[in-house]
């Protein structure tokens, strides 16, 4: 009797303890890279070096057709943080400037975060870099599910701040020194000033300090090495809990500082607009390479699922990106402006090396996280789990229809076959169909020879976009 009352004791005891720290759940790591071009990775066909970034693909999955829901920052942000389409609750444009501080301008508060899913799921949270959510006290990551947050609330910043000493700065001006157009180099060659895009450089900087928590602070470092930093001592902080850090670094996002350590890679690249680039790409580069090592000295390898993915297409001429193979880029709804690189790791679970072709999506990574996290995906969600697929457990396409709209810009892709409308400057915008499976770079459009399909696929669109809600801000 007395042996028996121990052995139940000794069973109670454990179930406690089991009930107490459950199952093993992984931390969730998000990577966002800024205006990173699809063909820019070496492992997507660069010419840049990004060994660490190709790390991510030959350890796990490097998804060939990942998309995000808008063609710019914000909308696609917020896409990828909520799971759902953004348009769906009206955050369908880009605020930029002095717009971001606008009280009624960002993620509308009601809408639940995946910070805010795990938070309440006993998961550590931390939002480290670009926000570009909403720049009112009622939109900061501190309320938005996250724990920590360092970082900046607007579209941009400058890596360094004036006199930007150690890098080398490429800003745009409306006219060069001497009242011309074209571009003008300091007898240093530090900084250079062009007149290509027609416009001055944004005051990235106005009403928009690097904050900690809710407080400025000054850092003079490198700007993608500051939260590279920070993002690794969040990982060396919480390894004994599960966490989720979310990164948005906001590299390659202009302006143009490419830090000297960097610069000397790439003194073979003679055009000053590309050298500068790829310094930025290789320390976003290293910046990633800072938090996988991290994880491997924490050996949280496989304990770890990893996202990385750009929240949008590059764009060229203010950047030089390669969007290759694919038309268009930051700003459009071909290709070029909605498919990103987009690599999924999780050691141990998915097979490494592996690419997956069918269509996935940001809001997808939503959906994942929760699974794996052991707690339910957000509701309504236009997300789905995709670890089943990328492990070869389940067949099919995640998704058979991916739906775009921004003003008059808007897309469908159903299958293979997508529909896009892009109004231009004084012409009525006419609907275009591309059969990607034969066509990636939308080079043919077969809207006058396959009406019928054309019209399917419009029918397609105009039901899914009855569901969407006006914009709130434009």
């Amino acid at each position: 009797m007395k042996r028996a009352l121990v052995l139940a004791l000794g069973l109670a005891t454990a179930l406690l303890r089991a009930a107490d720290t459950g199952p093993v759940r992984p931390n969730i790591i998000i990577i966002v890279a800024d205006d990173l071009g699809y063909g820019e990775p070496t492992c997507y066909g660069g010419d840049i070096p990004t060994p660490h970034i190709d790390s991510l693909s030959r350890n796990g999955v490097q998804c060939a057709a990942g998309y995000v829901t808008a063609p710019n920052c914000s909308p696609s942000r917020a896409g990828l943080l909520t799971g759902r389409i953004q348009t769906r609750f009206g955050h369908e444009f880009n605020p930029i400037g002095a717009r971001n501080e606008d009280p009624g301008t960002g993620l509308p508060p009601e809408q639940d975060t995946l910070a805010n899913l795990l938070h309440d799921a006993g998961y550590a949270t931390a939002a480290i870099g670009k926000w570009h959510l909403g720049g009112s006290a009622a939109h900061n990551p501190l309320r938005r599910g996250f724990d920590e947050f360092v970082g900046f609330l607007h579209e941009g910043h400058f890596y360094v701040p004036p006199p930007y000493r150690g890098v080398t700065t490429m800003l745009r001006r409306r006219a060069l020194p001497g009242g011309g157009k074209g571009l003008w180099t300091s007898p240093d060659g530090k900084l250079v000033l062009s007149t290509h895009m027609g416009h001055d450089e944004p005051a990235y900087d106005a009403d928009n300090p690097i904050l900690r928590g809710g407080q400025p602070v000054e850092e003079r470092e490198y700007l993608t090495g500051v939260l590279a930093r920070e993002a690794v001592d969040f990982i060396g902080r919480c390894a004994g809990r599960p966490f989720f850090l979310y990164v948005a670094f906001n590299a390659v996002h202009s302006p143009l500082q490419g830090a000297d350590a960097n610069m000397g890679r790439f003194a073979h690249i003679g055009d000053v607009h590309r050298r500068i680039f790829a310094a930025m790409l290789s320390g976003l580069d290293d910046g990633v390479g800072a938090i996988l090592g991290a994880l491997r000295e924490g050996r949280l390898e496989e304990r770890t699922l990893i996202f990385f993915l750009s929240d949008n297409g590059g764009p060229t001429r203010e950047l030089t990106s390669s969007n290759r193979p694919l038309r268009g880029e930051k700003g459009d709804m071909y290709e070029g402006g909605i498919r990103v690189p987009f690599l999924v790791q999780w050691r141990g679970t998915l097979p490494p090396g592996t690419t997956y072709r069918p269509p996935v999506w940001s809001p997808d990574i939503a959906a994942t996280a929760a699974m794996a996290a052991g707690t339910e995906v957000p509701k309504p969600t236009d997300g789905v789990d995709l670890i089943p697929y990328l492990a070869g457990v389940r067949q099919g396409r995640p998704h058979e229809r991916l739906y775009w709209r921004q003003g008059g810009r808007a897309a469908l892709r159903d299958g293979d076959w997508k529909i896009v409308r892009v109004p231009r400057r004084g012409q009525q915008a006419a609907w275009e169909l591309y059969d990607l499976k034969d066509d990636p770079a939308e080079s043919r459009d077969l809207a006058a020879e396959q009406p019928d399909r054309l019209a399917e696929l419009r029918a397609a669109w105009e039901k899914l976009d009855g569901e969407m809600v006006g914009a709130r801000f434009e």
